[in-house]
């Protein structure tokens, strides 16, 4: 079921997760994790000022660069002296004090006291940070099994229905739909991908969202899309202290458009620093850093398609795509709308409809992989398929001949690689399986749920 704040609040899924976290009275403080911009103070805030009477919110940002009140608080005594300053008259009891520790990546030292402050539970904390993954790496003690880390997308195509009028009601049909591999009804069918196209151009920023559904404008949602972009390319680089390492960083964010026009889609790694003898393994750190950000969702080749994929894959031949459809889809088109919302021949949206699918897939639990064979070809995904031991291969088709995929059906072909089902998602409205395909609309992607993640978080 849905869970609402307030009748002004987008919908974002993660509020269940919270929610449960303050009900569970946990020995691990949950760390919101993601990139900028994707709404994580925001569902933080409200849902502890929902819940606790004495709602404490520290930005470890603002105080680094302002007043410093943090900066030695190296011991518990010391955190709360500090904390005292700012909020002494709301330090009441556990059950009825949160103390939100916003950007905590700003202080390594942080990081490391957690171990203590929640082991001597005088408050109720959650933290957010951004950055988060490149910080914990340089950070020397870690607080292993004092942390529950969340990671926090971009509002995913589901939750961009529910911000736009359509009811739990119709969505828990169309799952239902999904489950039983039928299609919809032609009415339904052209408002989803009515809907789809604009979120292609809309993306899943919360601001952008909300500019969308308040004004429809489109100039005030790309502002805000290309605002975040440029606030990315900074941050791309901002935690690193060497210039050239800088420089490499954000060369490889910004080539990100460009390469996914490409046939292949891959990093060229010729082009970063114009060096013809450079290899992959010669970036690793640079690819590392950017993906830990959150800004970039990586896809890595995979030539022997075993389960599990992760045992198979590596950094050579890697793919980069931007974390939200909605960016790219501004880089590429600007305010001009026609080129998703038309169906322009001239127009290839692959890269935009591959990147929403990396984008969904991401955001349900899922790590990223492709098929890459010289002989064989390519396919766009590949995702484990815990059920079977083996794998799922994913083609998404932006144009009309969506049923012309040799480099699958040569993929399928191959009975070592053990594959039970493959799909095809495609602007069709069509349900239908043959050959050992599934062939869907691409709005069913907001349906993959990779539920053996979702259980080992659970568990965790």
């Amino acid at each position: 079921m849905r869970w609402l704040i307030d009748n002004n609040m987008l919908y974002r899924k993660i509020v269940k997760r919270i929610e449960e976290y303050f009900s569970l009275n946990s020995d691990r403080m949950l760390l919101i994790d993601g990139a900028r911009q994707v709404g994580k103070s925001y569902i933080i805030r409200h849902v502890g000022e929902k819940m606790f009477s004495n709602y404490i919110e520290i930005n470890m940002e603002e105080d680094k660069l302002g007043e410093r009140v943090f900066a030695e608080a190296k011991t518990t005594k010391d955190f709360y002296l500090a904390l005292s300053i700012i909020a002494g008259d709301k330090m009441k009891e556990r059950e009825n004090t949160l103390v939100f520790i916003d950007e905590i990546q700003a202080y390594d030292h942080l990081l490391t006291l957690v171990k203590f402050l929640m082991k001597e539970k005088r408050f109720t904390y959650i933290a957010s940070g951004s950055l988060l993954g490149v910080t914990l790496k340089n950070t020397q003690s870690v607080p292993i099994g004092s942390l529950d880390i969340q990671h926090m997308y971009p509002m995913d195509f589901e939750e961009f229905l529910y911000a736009n009028g359509v009811g739990e009601l119709a969505i828990e049909a169309m799952r239902e739909s999904f489950n039983n591999n039928q299609a919809l009804s032609d009415t339904m069918h052209n408002k989803m991908m009515d809907l789809f196209k604009k979120y292609l151009l809309v993306g899943g920023m919360p601001k952008a969202v909300q500019i969308f559904v308040e004004s429809r404008n489109v100039v005030e949602f790309r502002s805000i899309q290309n605002e975040t972009h440029e606030l990315y390319g900074v941050d791309a680089s901002k935690y690193e202290q060497e210039h050239d390492k800088k420089l490499k960083i954000r060369r490889i964010f910004d080539m990100i458009p460009s390469n996914l026009e490409n046939k292949k889609k891959r990093v060229v790694i010729k082009d970063i620093e114009d060096k013809r003898w450079k290899r992959a393994n010669d970036y690793l750190e640079e690819f590392d850093y950017l993906i830990s950000a959150g800004i970039a969702l990586e896809v890595k080749a995979i030539s022997t398609p075993t389960y599990p994929l992760v045992e198979n894959s590596g950094k050579n031949l890697l793919k980069l795509y931007l974390n939200d459809v909605g960016i790219l889809s501004g880089i590429y088109y600007r305010n001009n709308i026609k080129a998703i919302m038309s169906d322009i021949k001239s127009i290839n949206l692959g890269s935009v409809y591959e990147t929403v699918v990396a984008q969904e897939l991401k955001a349900h639990g899922y790590d990223l992989y492709y098929y890459d064979n010289k002989k064989n070809g390519e396919v766009d995904y590949l995702i484990d398929d815990a059920d079977n031991l083996s794998n799922i291969p994913i083609e998404v088709k932006s144009g009309k001949d969506y049923t012309v995929h040799s480099a699958l059906d040569k993929f399928l072909s191959n009975e070592e690689y053990n594959i039970k089902k493959a799909y095809v998602l495609s602007n069709e409205q069509k349900v239908y399986i043959e050959n050992g395909i599934i062939y869907m609309p691409v709005y069913y992607v907001m349906f993959f749920q990779n539920i053996s993640n979702v259980v080992e978080e659970f568990l965790d």
